[in-house]
């Protein structure tokens, strides 16, 4: 069992004693030398703080309601310009917690009551929070940056944070991602807004690039022909009619120490560009042995000498 031992000053009780007596003698003193005008004055502080009262009352209804109206403005807009919801949200939030702490703030200072130093706890206190969150802090204002700038949103494929998958749920302080293998990623926002994000669906089209490495004495011309056909016969692959988009091409793209490497290179719509990947290179696997030409792969050929 702990005993807790408090020390009384009998110095510090003795002056509560004497403050409390001089008061009771002073208002006894009044009440015998004036007792009409102790009521008087009574009355008048009693009338004076009752009007204070209703002031601040009628300060913080009234208030109260600028503020639901306020509120309700900001959702219209935020509706009205399609705003996305976890930002107007925070945004709404934030405008009103800021509100009511102002309102609270005069309302206090209507009584007649020193507001200095509520004002100077709740900074030291805002500061206080400010530091212990620091991390969360980070991430808010990460958030509020991909919200409003908006470098990806839901269903968009990203690589970000060394990991690649669809954004599933973007909040205020965290985005959620799920890979192609079906796993769950969390990233919080501040690492993300201050690192680089690859956003493979922002443009409608992109460019498809498949190599192909051919055996040195394959015919340039009648490879370069084999695959432009390759490319033309599939309706997926987009042409110069397209915005953005130009003809498809294949070229010889190098010379290695084995093999010779063609370049296929196509346009292709955002959300096909995986399938016909896939497809055109069952395709070139399939069609060009057929046609003569012989896929080649890095070798060495060692001579001895005997």
């Amino acid at each position: 069992m702990i005993f807790l031992q408090t020390t009384v000053d009998p110095e510090k009780v003795i002056n509560v004693n004497d403050t409390l007596k001089a008061v009771t003698s002073n208002l006894i003193s009044q009440v015998k030398e004036g007792p009409n005008t102790f009521l008087q004055d009574l009355l008048q502080s009693a009338i004076d703080f009752g009007l204070k009262l209703l002031a601040a009352l009628a300060i913080y209804i009234v208030g109260a309601w600028l503020i639901k109206k306020v509120k309700v403005w900001m959702n219209k807009l935020f509706t009205k310009r399609k705003t996305e919801a976890t930002l107007s949200t925070f945004i709404t939030s934030l405008v009103s917690i800021t509100l009511t702490v102002l309102l609270i703030i005069v309302t206090i200072g209507t009584l007649g009551i020193n507001t200095t130093s509520l004002a100077a706890l709740l900074a030291a206190g805002g500061m206080a929070i400010g530091m212990a969150l620091s991390g969360t802090v980070s991430n808010f204002a990460g958030g509020l940056m991909i919200l409003i700038f908006k470098p990806f949103k839901a269903g968009d494929f990203i690589n970000a944070q060394g990991f690649s998958g669809t954004v599933k749920e973007v909040s205020i302080v965290n985005t959620k991602m799920v890979t192609p293998d079906n796993r769950e990623i969390v990233i919080p926002n501040g690492a993300l807004s201050n690192g680089n994000i690859d956003n493979y669906s922002a443009n409608p089209i992109r460019r498809l690039d498949i190599e192909l490495h051919m055996a040195y004495g394959t015919d340039a011309d009648k490879c370069i022909e084999a695959i432009l056909k390759i490319l033309h016969s599939d309706e997926r692959v987009l042409d110069s009619k397209h915005k953005g988009a130009s003809a498809p091409m294949a070229v010889v793209s190098s010379l290695n120490d084995s093999t010779v490497t063609f370049l296929a290179r196509a346009w292709v719509k955002s959300g096909e560009f995986w399938p016909l990947k896939w497809d055109l290179n069952k395709e070139f696997c399939t069609e060009l042995p057929k046609q003569g030409f012989e896929f080649e792969f890095p070798h060495m050929n060692v001579t001895v000498n005997k």
